[in-house]
């Protein structure tokens, strides 16, 4: 009776098979998801040992005297002799990163929020604001350290303006440029200005922030460095000028090893909150 119920082909041998595919697609899938993420992972890796490898070859073939560039085994060897200097420098430095990271995006922020309510506002002072961006950073550092003086401040407020200019453009864009039907939607259900403003504009702005946010992180990390050439006697950047008037090549190439790779993790942090508070703009960002 069951039997003559079911569709012709259909039986249950037939609902088994397609129960049975369905998990071995299911699988494939995951796999093929592990295998990306594992490729992922490990290609930065082959590539950086593959530009040791290639460092470490040409000093050896060419013969290169240690004071011009030094072998990557001489470098690792300052990276373990010298951590605790290494170290102690990085601190003030990250420091002025953070600070000026922080400064200068929350800075540009609330600037985008006020061009994108007051077109007046932006035709006037964006012009300012390109024009700053402008002045080369060596040109500013001095300024600054005569504003300011000799401490972190010039340091901070140099990282914050090289921050500050890549967010004000990507904010302002991602404020403005919601999609016209959501917006119309939004004012037909009676939603307040505030209610557009957080559950719309700031939404659709978020991937722009944090394509900022990810140029900011590296940025803010060579600007502390650039102020700290500036009088400055601790910080990655005063060890850098220390290096080079000594001709201590290792340490010089061990000093701009762990301010890249502070300026890296950085980046990957501010990649792994993308990722986390975007899930909903994974699909598009791929």
């Amino acid at each position: 009776m069951s039997q003559s119920t079911l569709s012709p082909g259909v039986t249950p041998v037939s609902f088994g098979g397609a129960f049975a595919n369905d998990e071995s697609e299911r699988a494939r899938f995951v796999s093929a998801q592990r295998r990306l993420a594992w490729r992922k992972r490990l290609l930065p890796v082959v590539a950086i040992a593959g530009l040791i490898a290639l460092w470490g070859a040409v000093v050896a073939i060419f013969d290169v005297q240690p004071f011009i560039a030094p072998s990557p085994w001489a470098v690792a060897s300052v990276l373990v002799e010298k951590a605790d200097i290494l170290l102690a420098n990085l601190v003030p430095t990250a420091t002025e990163a953070l600070l000026g990271f922080l400064l200068g995006n929350l800075v540009a922020i609330v600037i985008a929020t006020a061009f994108v309510y007051s077109k007046a506002a932006e035709e006037a002072f964006f012009p300012v604001a390109v024009m700053i961006n402008t002045i080369p950073v060596v040109a500013k550092a001095p300024i600054l350290v005569l504003l300011l003086g000799n401490g972190m401040e010039p340091k901070i407020a140099i990282a914050a303006l090289i921050c500050f200019f890549p967010t004000l453009v990507n904010m302002t864009r991602g404020l403005r440029d919601v999609n016209p039907q959501a917006l119309e939607l939004m004012k037909v259900l009676s939603a307040s200005p505030r209610e557009i403003f957080w559950k719309l504009r700031v939404r659709n702005s978020l991937p722009y922030l944090f394509s900022a946010l990810k140029i900011a992180a590296s940025m803010s990390v060579i600007g502390a460095i650039v102020g700290e050439w500036i009088g400055s006697t601790s910080g990655i950047g005063a060890l850098i000028i220390q290096a080079t008037y000594n001709f201590d090549s290792p340490l010089l190439y061990a000093t701009i090893v762990v301010g890249s790779t502070f300026s890296a993790v950085f980046f990957s942090v501010i990649s792994m909150l993308e990722r986390r508070l975007l899930k909903w703009n994974t699909a598009r960002a791929n």
